[in-house]
């Protein structure tokens, strides 16, 4: 419970305009893109570095636990407050501070919007490479959190390539800076220990990103396939070629047809999975790796291989990829999203697997995914208003998951842990790597409020020291 006295002392920081405490402006906030909810006490909105200082302060002098939030598209939990508490929505502080061309960095507050960067800079020929497919809402400080991807981290990496400096509040208000403009900076690499710590150990306030030269020429084709093993397949032939294409895109024939339904892109719907592929670069190099690419998707059994003739034709295909989880809600009313990754040699029996999973549990699984990656994304369709089907997903998640696991991979590859994938920990790593993974948590928060309730399984985490005030953790549904 947030004393009065605290409440009074946040609202002068942010003003009565910059918090929320009504349960039905609550209720907006007690969830994300998972299928998770917990409500916080309350919301506060900073707009400087300054402010989220005086936030944290409270937050110590109180023992208010607080959990900082982005735009709320996460999909494993990391934004949900387990315990309560306060809840610090960071939409206010959102301005480009800087754009530096001739050092190709741009600095940004956390409340950016990923696909504003580009928008920024596009003019000037320049973008900024990772792209979630809710990059046009979701924002720069949760993405730092995640340590989200995209479509094209295949060649260009995910965001800790690309984030080269951070300023961060800590949990008892100091304020720290890593990394900066340069490449690289002298002693631990703490810019990439915090990217990707989901809230846990600091509040990003600002982000210092890398921009890239826009290339001369890219190419977008689609790959089109009557059997779902040669498909993912292929993929395994194109890199084992020497053949990095920046995107791999796989959709098997459940996702296109309702991605073809909802955004009439182009895909076929009587295909058993597709291929979106995309490469880029100097015009020579792009056309020669065309015909490469092509020719390893006919040799691997594509009945068609078609290559976008306009910026109209990629963009309607890019549409159809960014726009696929939206596509599914118009088909089943709830779904639950995972994010795996495997081998890239083992996509094709991974997806038997989901196959017969889908099968046990008599859940529709539909697949779209970064194939370039192993980087899976089953998509499990279930319906809410059935007993037990949310438990069946749930169910069926986590066996995909020990899969990945047992074939070499991971339970997450942009997603994060948060507290969706937090019992999984345990299966992933061994009792000294989950202890030291502890052990950072505490050096950076010691009294375990931020974020407290995430990441590490039961028994290794915060969730035991807040146990008293953890609020209950129930679903969406």
């Amino acid at each position: 419970m947030i004393p009065a006295e605290a409440r009074r002392k946040l609202i002068a920081v942010v003003g009565p305009r910059g918090c929320l405490d009504r349960p039905e402006d609550l209720a907006l906030y007690e969830y994300d893109g998972g299928v998770d909810k917990a409500r916080p006490e309350m919301v506060v909105f900073p707009q400087s570095t300054e402010d989220v200082v005086s936030i944290v302060s409270i937050s110590r002098e109180y023992n208010i636990p607080a959990v900082g939030r982005g735009a709320g598209t996460g999909l494993s939990g990391g934004a949900i407050p387990r315990a309560g508490g306060l809840m610090i929505g960071f939409a206010r502080m959102n301005r480009i501070l800087e754009i530096d061309l001739a050092n190709e960095r741009a600095v940004l507050q956390p409340g950016v919007v990923n696909l504003d960067i580009t928008v920024a800079v596009q003019e000037q020929h320049y973008f900024y490479a990772p792209d979630p497919s809710s990059q046009r809402a979701c924002t720069i400080g949760g993405n730092v959190s995640e340590n989200a991807g995209g479509p094209h981290t295949l060649a260009y990496g995910v965001t800790t390539n690309h984030v080269s400096g951070l300023e961060v509040v800590l949990a008892d208000g100091t304020v720290m800076t890593t990394g900066g403009k340069q490449q690289d900076s002298p002693g631990y690499d703490l810019t990439g220990l915090l990217t990707g710590s989901e809230g846990t150990m600091a509040l990003f306030t600002k982000v210092i990103v890398r921009l890239i030269r826009q290339p001369e020429m890219v190419k977008t084709c689609l790959a089109i396939y009557s059997a779902v093993d040669d498909c993912a397949d292929t993929v395994a032939e194109i890199t084992s070629r020497g053949i990095t294409p920046v995107a791999v895109e796989m959709l098997d024939g459940v996702m296109l047809r309702m991605v073809e339904e909802a955004t009439h892109a182009g895909y076929p719907m009587d295909a058993a999975a597709v291929l979106l592929i995309e490469l880029e670069g100097l015009r020579e190099g792009v056309e020669e790796q065309l015909e490469q690419v092509r020719g390893v998707c006919q040799k691997c059994g594509a009945r068609e291989f078609r290559v976008a003739r306009s910026a109209e034709e990629r963009d309607l295909l890019w549409k159809g990829r960014k726009n696929a989880f939206g596509a599914v809600g118009r088909v089943s009313p709830s779904y639950y999203v995972q994010d795996g990754v495997v081998p890239r040699t083992k996509v094709a029996p991974t997806l038997r697997v989901i196959q017969q999973v889908s099968e046990k549990y008599g859940l529709t699984i539909s697949n779209i995914f970064h194939a370039g990656d192993g980087n899976l994304h089953p998509i499990i369709l279930f319906d809410h208003h059935q007993p037990d089907e949310l438990k069946k997903a749930r169910q069926a998640g986590d066996e995909i998951l020990e899969h990945c696991i047992s074939a070499g991979g991971s339970i997450t590859g942009e997603h994060g842990v948060g507290m969706e994938k937090m019992e999984l920990m345990g299966h992933l790593f061994d009792d000294d790597s989950l202890a030291m993974i502890a052990a950072f948590k505490m050096l950076f928060d010691p009294e375990c409020r931020l974020n407290p309730g995430k990441v590490l399984p039961t028994g290794r985490g915060c969730v035991e020291i807040r146990q008293p005030a953890l609020a209950p953790s129930t679903t969406m549904y």
